[in-house]
């Protein structure tokens, strides 16, 4: 045990001297101001940086300082960095396809993605000093469109959290606010978007890993159903689970750079880089002009209400939907509730020992999951008792619920978890066909779906200790498979979105996450929301999300831009 302390803090400490060191070695430009070149080449969008690279007008090198000075900036004032890859990118950019759809674009990885040569490691000790022996499937599309990959970015050991911290790399600051997390796992690529250090940045969504980060850090990303986008080659803290299905996915500072990647991966057919990648082409979506899209709103998923702040952004969005003559009702669904039990039995069915089987003796973790790990370790009828305890005692259904279920599953348990998760599957297929309209029963069905993609804004650090059962909004369609977005729309208002002195917690997990909510001290923190489609309509989300962002520039309303 002590063995593997030590083994463990000697990696940590390596790997944080190699970090240092790597970025202490760059040339002296790395380290130099921006000049009005570098803000200039930030200020452009990824199509003008594209047109510029392939007409010979700026060149891959240029760009590539331009994004490392200030990828290096923010990670002295966030830590958001892990993978520091500029001296190599050099060499990438200067021999990077100038014709290609993403010609002298950098482009920023979430740790996990396989670039050869360079760990992979995740947060965990234990992966350390481990380079991937080969690209992943996606960073071989990525050269062959002419992206150069120049940084890799923090996450959560386990990968299960919305904040990102880890003995190896430490945490990960909201780019807004100081002492706030910037989400997970997706952190470090939301970083970069939001201080204009990367323009695009991959990412990874199993519960709300690209959506809870582009919420709480103000960017935009839309999280791809299973099978659309590419992920093979890249590492996993949990390889093999396929109860919920994790999918890499991309996110940007803007929306336009976010059709313009979509469109330049599916440019390349990804399909010829990844066996498991549909052969669905990028599709031209036109949204109904002959009738009123209809909006169905998920205002509240029963475990955690949405608060002040959140539900400030979503009424604004459903406003200037409606007075722009869209129709908006309230969701009828299967319960949301009856969802996050599902989908948390089946992420952690094997009682969370493939995530922590690289875990070190004393090597710490994010406070939820360790938590969640520990009553794991609790023999079945504690947990039992503990249930009813709250369920009986307590009178919360809803935590009890929760942990009722809390054990590692068998197979037959694991075979009935995923029948049930298909008769859900099927239930809310009929959503989009049966829903209430106008007071009339009909089969005209929704178009979207719209809710928040988190209770609250970016929480303390720390605050996973309460909120990781709090991600329901984003779990709900990791089951369900769905296509979803998030943007950002407006910011904390500590007087219009302090919570109301009537308010009382209906469960433990709503209390928890609660008390972390203070308009006065997150003021200023962005507030997105959430536009959901079906299975693999990842274009039609993009031109729900192009319609929202227009409506609100008309009307002068919303966030709509990221200028910090």
């Amino acid at each position: 045990m002590w063995f593997s302390y030590l083994s463990h803090r000697r990696a940590c400490r390596d790997k944080q001297r190699e970090r240092a060191e790597r970025i202490a070695s760059l040339k002296p430009i790395y380290h130099e101001p921006l000049t009005s070149q570098d803000k200039e080449i930030l200020s452009r969008s990824v199509s003008s940086l594209v047109a510029a690279v392939q007409t010979s007008s700026l060149s891959p090198s240029a760009i590539l300082v331009a994004y490392s000075k200030k990828a290096l900036q923010a990670h002295a004032q966030t830590n958001c960095l892990t993978e520091v890859m500029i001296a190599s990118a050099e060499n990438w950019a200067s021999t990077a396809n100038r014709s290609g759809p993403l010609a002298g674009v950098p482009v920023s990885l979430k740790d996990l993605v396989s670039v050869k040569g360079w760990d992979s490691s995740m947060g965990y000790s234990a992966l350390v000093a481990k380079p991937m022996a080969a690209d992943g499937a996606l960073v071989r599309l990525l050269r062959d469109a002419g992206a150069v990959p120049y940084v890799k970015t923090n996450v959560p050991m386990t990968m299960l959290s919305l904040e990102s911290t880890n003995d190896v790399f430490g945490s990960t600051d909201n780019p807004h606010k100081k002492g706030y997390t910037s989400g997970g796992s997706s952190a470090g690529e939301a970083v970069l978007l939001a201080l204009g250090a990367a323009r695009l940045a991959i990412g990874t969504d199993v519960a709300g890993s690209v959506r809870a980060p582009a919420h709480f850090s103000g960017v935009y990303s839309i999280k791809s159903s299973m099978h659309r986008f590419l992920k093979q080659g890249s590492a996993s803290s949990m390889p093999g689970q396929e109860g919920i299905p994790a999918t890499h996915s991309p996110m940007t500072r803007t929306l336009e750079d976010l059709e313009t990647f979509w469109r330049a991966v599916f440019q390349m057919k990804p399909w010829n880089y990844d066996y498991s990648v549909l052969r669905i082409p990028w599709r031209d979506v036109k949204l109904p002009e002959d009738r009123p899209i209809r909006w169905g709103v998920l205002w509240d998923d029963g475990v955690v209400t949405p608060s002040p702040a959140c539900t400030r952004a979503l009424k604004t969005v459903t406003a200037i939907l409606e007075k722009n003559g869209h129709q908006v009702v309230t969701l009828k669904c299967p319960s949301p509730y009856e969802g996050l039990q599902i989908a948390s039995q089946l992420l952690l069915a094997d009682g969370g020992k493939t995530a922590s089987r690289n875990h070190h003796a004393f090597e710490s973790n994010d406070a939820g999951m360790t938590s969640a790990f520990r009553g794991f370790r609790l023999p079945y009828f504690v947990m039992k008792l503990y249930a009813w305890y709250y369920r009986y005692i307590r009178r919360d259904p809803i935590y009890a619920g929760l942990i009722d279920t809390h054990y590692e599953k068998n197979i037959p348990e694991f075979y009935a978890l995923i029948a049930r998760r298909e008769d859900y599957r099927s239930r809310w297929f009929k959503v989009w066909r049966d829903v209430e309209v106008e007071g009339r029963q009909g089969d005209e069905g929704v178009d979207f779906i719209l809710t928040v993609p988190n209770g609250l804004p970016a929480v303390p650090h720390g605050g996973m200790r309460h909120g990781w059962k709090a991600c329901g909004y984003t779990f709900l369609f990791n089951l369900l498979d769905y296509s979803a977005g998030v943007m950002p729309i407006t910011h904390v208002d500590a007087t219009a979105d302090a919570l109301p002195r009537t308010f009382r917690p209906r469960n433990a997990i709503e209390r928890n996450y609660y008390r972390m909510y203070d308009a006065s001290a997150m003021e200023g923190l962005p507030i997105g929301v959430q536009i959901v489609g079906r299975r693999l309509e990842e274009e039609r989300v993009l031109e729900g999300m192009k319609l929202i962002e227009r409506l609100l520039r008309e009307a002068g309303a919303g966030y709509v831009g990221l200028p910090l």
